[in-house]
């Protein structure tokens, strides 16, 4: 088994329904080398009084007001000492105990400097409503729509120190803008693992309301436009018709 140290963050506000079982999710990995970095943005539900019940499994807490997730995730990232850094949202879970141990195990064999994989979204019943098969990344392929799940994204976390952390510019699209810097623009090492990682429950930020979708569509563009996308406006277009496969 793999011991090379995993930082995982999870980055958390007013969660207090599903940040236990977001919780137990991390604690049950069978990885030997986890260190868990918990990001809150100042919580004002129970969501504390939870996070306080497992401090003991947390190796570093941090409670303030922030600028939004990847505000936060930024945070987490300047605190993280291990060789590999990732995230778990706070009402999602692992799909099964072994997920990191995969992950760290991958990097040991694979000479690869990014993996991903596959993802559930759930509903809050726990039922599975579609699937996201990422797929093997080939060159190029950004230029069509694609990117891969941020919540199966692992990188070396010197990664962040060499190519930057979350742009915050780029809204709810930091996270497609950092790993289209990574991946399509600076050519890094990548590996798909085709496993599905993590249950993911449906809904999020950029898609409340047509305000907030038309937002994300700008943000992506000028994402694209920045990290040399061919054509952002067909990219922008098959972005999402790429989610249609993922009811069928």
């Amino acid at each position: 088994m793999s011991n090379l140290k995993i930082s995982l963050i999870t980055v958390v506000y007013n969660a207090e329904n599903t940040i236990k079982r977001c919780i137990e999710s991390v604690i049950e990995q069978n990885h030997p080398n986890i260190e868990y970095i918990i990001i809150d943005g100042g919580s004002t539900d129970g969501t504390l009084q939870i996070i306080d019940n497992y401090k003991s499994q947390i190796n570093f807490f941090l409670s303030e007001k922030d600028k939004g997730i990847y505000d936060a995730m930024n945070k987490g990232i300047k605190f993280a000492t291990g060789d590999i850094v990732g995230t778990l949202n706070s009402d999602d879970v692992f799909a099964y105990k072994e997920v990191l141990s995969c992950v760290a195990e991958a990097f040991d064999k694979q000479n690869t400097d990014i993996i991903y994989g596959d993802l559930d979204y759930v509903n809050p019943k726990g039922s599975i409503v579609r699937k996201w098969y990422a797929g093997k990344y080939i060159d190029n392929l950004f230029n069509w729509g694609w990117m891969p799940p941020h919540p199966t994204f692992y990188c070396k976390r010197g990664l962040f120190e060499s190519l930057g952390p979350f742009d915050l510019q780029y809204g709810t699209a930091a996270d497609y803008e950092l790993m289209s810097r990574f991946i399509h623009f600076n050519k890094v090492k990548v590996y798909y693992l085709h496993k599905t990682m993590v249950k993911m429950n449906v809904g999020g930020v950029s898609n409340m309301t047509y305000r907030n979708r038309y937002d994300a569509w700008q943000n992506d563009y000028k994402a694209m436009r920045k990290n040399g996308v061919l054509f952002p406006l067909i990219a922008i277009i098959m972005k999402p018709l790429r989610k249609i496969i993922q009811y069928i």
